[in-house]
């Protein structure tokens, strides 16, 4: 049973790496569940087929797991494609992209309100305007302001009824190493198109509530919410709160999410599964009392239903109710499912085996969600849960009175080996309270060193500073903070906000500490993300270390992980460079790498206020490959497509100095720590490969009416006779300039085009002097400038200059080592569910 699951699971996480889906998936499902169903059949029978042979039983025992495994691969596979076949078919066709079209439909989600707009998920139930097939659940944004447009935002509210007037487009997300999977997520929640609310007199609600259970949830949810933040107005960590009770986690901002990550407590920020745990558990100890006491009345109920069943019913009632209050995430889901086995089994006076309860999760959640093995929180849910029944099953005395030593005893392999464990005499209060704590230190000292391999796999670093935060905030915020926060949500307003506040200042004061935490630099470990190899290597070593006392040499399992906490990041040889062209939507980002050393040409554009290409984009990337400083930066300009996300970048990256055409007074020039005003004639040589500024002239300092696109900075890179021109937003004007001031200089292989492609640039002169072989278009997908501009397009390919764009072949990587060579990031890794 449990290798059918894990081989089941494993087939789901090997589709989802497939280019493309297999055909006619649902007729391979029937046949291999048929088949599997028949040998299963078969399988059980033998032992009374009048067929004997030598080593029978030997090879029905060895048979056994490896067959289960196969099958449940099988199906595990063809059941996730089955799924996504049927989540891809409703589709927006490409032809129906950008036209305006009348909804009729439901608020599906909890709304997003940000700053100037809101965001929601769309459930379309008829289209009234504008003939075309609409996916049955789109996302849509509705702006105060877009593309000059004025339009009023509805107060919209989760299960009511609208007519909207909206444009649409197919899924589509940047696509970047390491980095995050927009149109696989919008896959998973079901969404098939995105779009923006259009000014249209139509736009109006027409029902305030539509009955359904989703839209129930959904509106509880909102309610709960909406009391918080009215209690908390004003307040630093009102997101938090609402995290907790809801599990809605965008009110709370990067900043302090950098500080949670750092001190390795984000699992915390959340209905994970330990508030889940424990609120199931008080309500079934509450459930428990009342019926064993009948209430207080001479029912004697516990004559009718013993006191157990009822407990668990009522423990199991209330983690669905939390959890659904969740969103349903992963980690909630494991949790969920994990009680439901437990109380299945007590209910039926069946003993649950612990890895029978974990494996019967997982195959649960990839059941009914075969995309949730693409996510960390799926790993390190089940990874946590792993390490800790590794750690200690088996290994803890039972005494009468410690009850963490009992369930812990009490999860082993048959469920039954308290009955056979010696038994001491009872504990005195202080001997089981010092019992407790040591199974605790226990716990903690196995999670903190089991899941190191896998966190370094999915975030390539690991909070040095974790053990000691999270000593102090699980119990913070699971027996403080998560109780008052669910009692506040829920209580009349004369109660609750005292409550709310309460939480409130408790978290701010965690906080205060997780901040001097975090600050430190040795607070986190970096190195480069692990090939598998080395993680499975890693891993090896972890389960040595965590082996019972008396294992040989388990300290031996610590050199396992050198090479993977050692590991260095990649490099270029010395006289060659790599220019990483990053997918940041409209905008650009690039990085240049020599052997030595490493610089960032412009930072992306800025999506919203705490959202931008450095801490999206640049910064996961730059992570993922253990990279924790940066020799330069340069921002061509002041425009916010290419200097959007620079503070964030010198917020959390060490800059050694920085290049911009910035004014004085600019943000991003007082929080550098050196700043070079970018100029024509300057230039440096980096491990033999040479650096020249191109752009601007001193002189063009002292012209106060040029736009910033005038002053942009131009970088030519070149080494081994390969070069590459870094343009940013020059126009014809700064074009003709350079052909008269440095000719000789203007020839590359690679040309990043000029202002993205637009009517303004890419002269034919300019062209013919540049003579690139390629050039590369850094544009956002159907981007409301239509870049590049058909014609300037048009130029390039009549000069047989090879046309790369970043919004349909994602980061482009280029190496320079005497020859180039070009990596399309969604071409070396496609996936089924990426439009090519």
């Amino acid at each position: 049973m449990r290798c059918a699951i894990l081989g089941f699971v494993g087939g789901a996480a090997w589709l989802q790496t497939q280019a493309t889906l297999p055909l006619h998936a649902q007729v391979v499902m029937l046949a291999l569940t048929v088949a599997v169903l028949g040998l299963f059949a078969v399988h059980c029978l033998q032992g009374r087929l009048p067929l004997r042979y030598k080593g029978q039983r030997q090879f029905q025992l060895a048979s056994r797991p490896l067959f289960g495994l196969l099958a449940g691969f099988a199906l595990g596979f063809y059941w996730a494609a089955m799924l996504a076949q049927a989540a891809l078919k409703p589709e927006l066709a490409k032809a129906n992209e950008g036209r305006d079209v009348t909804l009729i439909g439901t608020i599906a989600n909890l709304p997003n309100r940000f700053e100037g707009g809101v965001r929601f998920n769309f459930a379309v139930e008829q289209v009234e305007r504008g003939a075309m097939r609409v996916p049955p659940l789109v996302a849509l944004s509705w702006y105060e302001g877009y593309r000059g447009e004025a339009v009023p935002i509805g107060d919209v509210q989760p299960g009511e009824r609208w007519r909207l007037t909206v444009r649409l487009q197919r899924p589509h997300g940047n696509a970047n190493p390491y980095g995050f999977d927009y149109e696989l997520w919008l896959l998973e929640q079901g969404v098939r198109a995105t779009g923006y609310v259009r000014q249209d007199g139509r736009n109006q609600r027409l029902a305030a509530f539509v009955t359904s259970f989703g839209n129930l949830v959904e509106h509880c949810r909102a309610v709960l919410r909406e009391r918080i933040l009215r209690a908390l107005k004003g307040k630093e960590y009102a997101g938090v709160i609402v995290a907790l009770v809801v599990g809605d986690q965008r009110g709370i901002p990067q900043s302090d999410w950098q500080v949670f990550n750092r001190t390795g407590i984000s699992h915390l920020i959340s209905i994970s599964g330990l508030h889940i745990t424990m609120i199931a558990g008080l309500f079934a100890l509450a459930a428990s009392a009342l019926w064993r006491r009948s209430f207080f009345t001479r029912a004697q109920l516990p004559l009718l239903l013993p006191a157990q069943k009822v407990a668990a019913l009522a423990g199991m009632l209330a983690a669905l109710v939390y959890v659904l209050l969740a969103g349903f995430g992963v980690p909630a889901q494991r949790t969920l499912y994990m009680l439901a086995v437990v109380a299945v089994a007590l209910w039926t006076d069946r003993l649950a085996s612990v890895t029978h309860v974990l494996c019967l999760a997982a195959g649960v959640v990839v059941l009914l969600d075969p995309w949730a093995v693409m996510w960390p929180g799926f790993w390190l849910s089940f990874g946590a849960v792993a390490t800790i029944l590794y750690a200690t099953v088996g290994r803890t005395e039972v005494h009468h009175g410690s009850g963490v030593a009992v369930l812990a005893a009490g999860a082993a392999g048959n469920g039954a080996l308290p009955l056979l464990q010696p038994r001491r005499a009872p504990l005195s209060r202080r001997e089981r309270w010092m019992a407790d704590l040591k199974m605790a230190a226990r716990v903690q000292y196995a999670v903190t060193v089991g899941l190191v391999p896998l966190t370094m796999l999915l975030f390539a670093q690991v909070s040095v500073a974790s053990p000691v935060a999270n000593a102090v905030a699980i119990p913070v915020v699971s027996l403080l903070v998560t109780p008052l926060a669910l009692a506040g949500a829920v209580l009349p307003d004369l109660l609750a906000a005292p409550l709310l506040n309460l939480a409130h200042g408790t978290v701010w004061l965690l906080a205060q500490a997780l901040q001097w935490m975090s600050a430190s630099r040795f607070a986190v470990w970096a190195a480069p993300t692990p090939p598998p190899w080395l993680f499975c290597w890693a891993l090896f070593g972890t389960a040595w270390m965590l082996a019972p006392r008396g294992w040989p040499l388990r300290w031996l399992g610590i050199v396992t992980w050198l090479p993977l906490l050692a590991a260095t990041p990649s490099h270029p040889a010395d006289g060659a460079f790599r220019v990483t062209a990053f997918d940041v939507g409209q905008g650009m980002a690039l990085l240049v790498e020599t052997s030595g050393h490493r610089l960032l040409y412009d930072t992306g554009p800025a999506y919203a206020p705490d959202s931008n290409g450095g801490n999206r984009v640049i910064l996961p990337y730059l992570r993922a490959r253990g990279i924790g400083a940066l020799d330069a930066m340069v921002v061509s300009h002041a425009d916010a497509d290419h200097s959007g996300g620079a503070l964030a970048m010198l917020e959390n990256m060490r800059i050694s100095w920085t290049s911009t055409s910035l004014p004085a007074g600019h943000p991003i020039v007082r929080a550098s720590p050196r700043h070079v005003r970018c100029e024509a004639g300057q230039g440096w040589n980096w491990d033999g490969v040479l650096f020249e500024m191109l752009h601007p002239s001193a002189e063009s300092y002292g012209h106060a009416g040029l736009k910033p696109n005038a002053r942009s900075c131009v970088l030519r890179v070149s080494a081994g006779g390969k070069a590459m021109l870094l343009a940013g937003d020059i126009e014809a004007a700064q074009e003709a300039e350079l052909l008269l001031r440095a000719p000789a200089s203007l020839p590359a292989d690679v040309l990043l085009a000029p202002h993205h492609g637009s009517g303004t640039s890419s002269t034919p002169p300019f062209l013919a002097a540049v003579r690139p072989g390629a050039a590369i278009f850094q544009v956002g997908y159907r981007n409301r400038y239509h870049h590049p501009q058909p014609q300037v397009f048009e130029r390039y390919r009549s000069l047989g200059i090879d046309r790369l764009r970043t919004d349909e072949s994602g980061a482009l990587t280029l190496e320079f080592n005497g020859q180039l060579s070009v990596e399309r990031y969604r071409e070396a890794n496609p996936r089924y569910w990426r439009h090519p």
